[in-house]
């Protein structure tokens, strides 16, 4: 079962439909999403929109077993693909980190050190 967080407080449509698809998709054991959209509404393209819906951009963290063997690129493919009506709806921009479980034991007894 995946340990989901989320550094917004209460969930949106788009943080929910996000949440929702990478679960089912990749089974995480861990899955943080943070929207950063607040720190993009000064951005051109925000502004013509508005400031756009809230929920246009997004840091993800996921930790998946479905990651071992796969590239970055081929992990953040899958990623952009489970998410491809979102980016097609104003889903604006994904920051990605997609690491498995042993990489991210590594990455953090590393960080302990």
């Amino acid at each position: 079962m995946a340990t989901a967080t989320t550094e917004s407080g209460s969930r949106g449509p788009v943080e929910t439909a996000i949440h929702d698809k990478l679960s089912a998709l990749l089974q995480p054991s861990r899955l943080t999403i943070t929207n950063e959209s607040h720190l993009h509404r000064h951005h051109a393209a925000m502004r013509a929109q508005g400031g756009g819906n809230g929920e246009t951009h997004f840091a993800v963290q996921i930790i998946s077993e479905a990651f071992k063997g796969k590239p970055t690129l081929q992990r953040h493919r899958l990623v952009y693909s489970a998410l491809s009506d979102q980016l097609a709806q104003g889903l604006h921009a994904l920051s990605l980190k997609t690491t498995t479980p042993d990489e991210a034991q590594r990455l953090a007894a590393g960080q302990a050190e």
